[in-house]
C-alpha cells in the first residue's frame, strides 16, 4: 500500500504563521479552551501526532501543534525519517547528544506558550513533548504560564541512556519552579524502550523527586504494527500514545491517553 494513502491533509485545524523574537514557524492550531502545546516526535507532525492533537482539540481544549522538522502530515517512512533524524542531530536549534544542555528551541517553544496562553486565558497551558521533544515540556516550566507538563517517551540525548536534555542551571530552575508552585510532570514509557529507558526515568525522579509521576507499559500492550520508521528505525516499543498505541477501549495505551486528558483537565480546570 502507498505511504501516501496514509498522508493527513490537515485541513481541519488553522495554519499559522507565529512569530516568537523574530523567528518564525508553522503552528496548527484547533479547538477551543484552554492552551495545549503538542509538540511532534521524530520524524514530524505525522498522522499519529494529529490523530492525538484531536483527541486532545475533543477533550476540550485549544490545541497548538508547532511544525518543528519534517513534513507535516506525512507518513513516517524509514528513509524519509533517517533524514529528518539526521538534519535534526546537526541543527542549531536542538541538542541532541550528552554535553550539549537544553535544547535553544525550547525558547521559541515558551514563547509560543506566553502567546497561546494570553489567546486561550485560563489558569495556564499545558505542554507535551514527544520522544525528540519529550523534554521539551519539562523545560518549558520555565515559563510561568506552563502548570501541566507531559513527558512522552522523552529521547534525548541521544547517546546517554541515563542523561537530561537540559543544561545544569535549567535544571535547577526548573526544580524550584516545580517545587514553588507544585507542579506535577507526569511522563510515560514502555518498559524494553532503548530510546527511553529506566536509567533516564530514574534521573527525572532524582531531579524532581515526587513531583516526577513516571508510569512504564509493558512492551506487549505497544501495537505491533508500527509505520515502517517505528518498526524499522526505532525497533523497540516508544510512542506510547501515538504511533505504538493500539486504538481499542480499555487498551493500556487508550488508558495512558485518557490518564494524559485527565490530567490536563485537572491541572488546567477545564476540558469535557
Amino acid at each position: 500500500m502507498s505511504a501516501d494513502t496514509f498522508d493527513d491533509p490537515i485541513t481541519d485545524f488553522l495554519r499559522q504563521l507565529v512569530d516568537v523574537d523574530g523567528v518564525l514557524k508553522t503552528v496548527y492550531i484547533a479547538g477551543s479552551g484552554p492552551a495545549v502545546v503538542l509538540m511532534p516526535e521524530m520524524p514530524g507532525v505525522s498522522p499519529d501526532v494529529l490523530r492525538l492533537a484531536r483527541w486532545v482539540r475533543d477533550a476540550g481544549f485549544t490545541v497548538y501543534v508547532p511544525s518543528l522538522f519534517g513534513a507535516d502530515g506525512a507518513y513516517p517512512t524509514v528513509e524519509g525519517g533517517e533524514e529528518v533524524v539526521r538534519r535534526a542531530c546537526v541543527s542549531a536549534e536542538f541538542r541532541a547528544f550528552a554535553g550539549g544542555g537544553t535544547s535553544p528551541v525550547t525558547s521559541w517553544l515558551r514563547g509560543l506558550a506566553r502567546q497561546a496562553h494570553a489567546a486561550c486565558g485560563g489558569v495556564g497551558v499545558g505542554a507535551i513533548g514527544l520522544c525528540f521533544t519529550g523534554n521539551f515540556a519539562l523545560t518549558m516550566t520555565l515559563e510561568p504560564a506552563v502548570v501541566a507538563p507531559v513527558l512522552g517517551h522523552p529521547s534525548l540525548p541521544l547517546d546517554d541512556p541515563a542523561g537530561l536534555e537540559i543544561g545544569e542551571e535549567d535544571a535547577r530552575a526548573v526544580r524550584e519552579r516545580v517545587e514553588r508552585d507544585g507542579l506535577k510532570v507526569l511522563a510515560y514509557r514502555f518498559e524494553g524502550d532503548r530510546w527511553c529507558t529506566g536509567r533516564r526515568f530514574a534521573a527525572y525522579q532524582a531531579l524532581l523527586g515526587d513531583a516526577f509521576d513516571g508510569r512504564v507499559l509493558p512492551d506487549c500492550a505497544a501495537n505491533t504494527d508500527p509505520p515502517p520508521f517505528f518498526r524499522d528505525r526505532v525497533v523497540t516499543p516508544h510512542s506510547v500514545v501515538t504511533a505504538h498505541l493500539v486504538d481499542e477501549d480499555g487498551h493500556p495505551t487508550v488508558r495512558a491517553r485518557d490518564e494524559i486528558l485527565g490530567f490536563l483537565a485537572e491541572r488546567l480546570g477545564a476540558g469535557r
